[in-house]
Order: C-alpha cells, then sequence, then structure tokens
C-alpha cells in the first residue's frame, strides 16, 4: 500500500512552480502548492485507493490531509470520493471535519456533493445531519447542506421538502457563496422540473440576489425566464404566464 509520504513524492515529480504560484494566488491560500494538474491528482487518487479496506482508507485521507501541502489534501479528497462505496453513515463526520477545515471551494464543493452527498443518499436518516448544517454558523457548512442534494437532483429522486425548506433559509442571504449554491441548486432541478424551479423563484422574487436568480432560471424555457428576470427588475411578481400555457 502506497504511504502519504509516497503519494507526495509521485507528487512532487509532476511539480509546475509557475502553475502552483498562479493556483496559490487565485485561491487565496494559504497553503503550500507544487501545482500538479487536477487529472494528474486523480491518477493518483484512484490507485492509492485500489484495494484499500475502509480503515486504511480513512487512515490514508486522514494522513494526507492533515499536511499543509494543496496537493495532499485534493488527493485525499478523491481518496475519500473513491471509497464512499466502503463509508458507512458513522463516517459522515469525516466529511464534515474536512468540510470545516477548508475554507475554500476547491475542496469543500467536492467534499459537500460526492461525499456528504453520496451518504446522504446511500444512507437516507443522514439527511438530519443536513438540517443541521443548513443552520450552522460556518457558512461553508450551510453551503454544503444545498450541495449535498444534488446527487438526489441528478438521479431523479429530488428532496424537495427539503429544498424548498432550505431556500426558504438561505434565500435571504448575502453570502456570496450561499447565494451562488442555492442558485446552482435551482439550476440542476430545472433539468428535470422547471415548473418546481419557477413557482420556488416566482414566489421569492422580491427577496432572492440577483446571483441566485440568474443561476436558477438559465435552464427555464425563455418564457419563464424572462419573465422572471423582468419581474425581479421590478422587484415583483412575474405576470407573464408558463410557456405552453
Amino acid at each position: 500500500m502506497i504511504t502519504a509520504d509516497g503519494i507526495e513524492a509521485k507528487l512532487g515529480e509532476l511539480a509546475d512552480p509557475a502553475r502552483a504560484v498562479q493556483e496559490k494566488r487565485y485561491l487565496k491560500s494559504d497553503l503550500r502548492h507544487l501545482g500538479v494538474r487536477v487529472p494528474a491528482l486523480r491518477k493518483i487518487a484512484v490507485a492509492a485507493a485500489t484495494g484499500l479496506t475502509r480503515e486504511e482508507l480513512l487512515a490514508l485521507t486522514e494522513e494526507l490531509w492533515n499536511a499543509p501541502l494543496h496537493e495532499r489534501r485534493m488527493v485525499a479528497i478523491e481518496v475519500l470520493v473513491r471509497g464512499v462505496p466502503l463509508l458507512t453513515g458513522d463516517d459522515l463526520p469525516v466529511a464534515e471535519r474536512m468540510i470545516r477545515d477548508s475554507l475554500t471551494w476547491a475542496y469543500v464543493d467536492t467534499l459537500a456533493t460526492k461525499v456528504a452527498g453520496g451518504l446522504v443518499t446511500r444512507h437516507p436518516y443522514l439527511a438530519g445531519t443536513l438540517d443541521r448544517w443548513v443552520s450552522d454558523e460556518n457558512f461553508w457548512i450551510r453551503r454544503s447542506a444545498l450541495l449535498a442534494l444534488l446527487p438526489g437532483i441528478r438521479a431523479g429522486s429530488a428532496d424537495l421538502e427539503r429544498l424548498a425548506r432550505y431556500g426558504d433559509a438561505l434565500v435571504a442571504e448575502r453570502e456570496f457563496f450561499i447565494r451562488k449554491a442555492l442558485g446552482w441548486v435551482l439550476r440542476e432541478l430545472a433539468g428535470s422540473d422547471p415548473a418546481w424551479v419557477r413557482t420556488w423563484v416566482g414566489d421569492h422574487v422580491a427577496v432572492v440576489s440577483g446571483v441566485t436568480i440568474r443561476e436558477a432560471v438559465r435552464h427555464l424555457p425563455e418564457g419563464d425566464r424572462a419573465a422572471l428576470l423582468g419581474a425581479y427588475r421590478k422587484g415583483g411578481p412575474p405576470v407573464t404566464p408558463h410557456e405552453g400555457e
């Protein structure tokens, strides 16, 4: 089994110092960066995760994550993603701790969608944890509550009751990353249930942020999109009917 230090050695062979400088600046990161490209990181993670037991996978993830190197953290996340089928409901706190440590969308979004969301899909009782997350003081945890709903939406089994509650709780948020996440989730749902998205956005058009509504309506029919954006600009309810009515 490859060790965390062995993985770091492989990463070092792929280092690109110029890319590292640009990436560190872009992510506003306090960590050390090597500049390794994401496809190469994933290839290393797949090889590292192959054949591991749950206990080995969790131990390797922790050892990789606890070092102040961006690429080790990225590989830790990808190893954990590959190991989701091995994880149990008791492992959701591992993802939560990593999200709390992350301080950047570059880590949070994969942990929230593929790890937390994957676990909630496999163990539906864990959705109760998302109910706690949505009111957490850490906005990355609140963002994760929303993003963890994406696997269900993509699988055609959207938890609309939770999305409605979370949307109501977060629609007035001033934090950009919450506004963006709410719009992202609504945009994804619009592909399979545009009527639900149209109704929800219409009901909240007086309070929704510009970031959220622009994302939410992107995949709606043109008439719905124009009506909702027009109503948003005027600060009132939409007056144009749904296309086809």
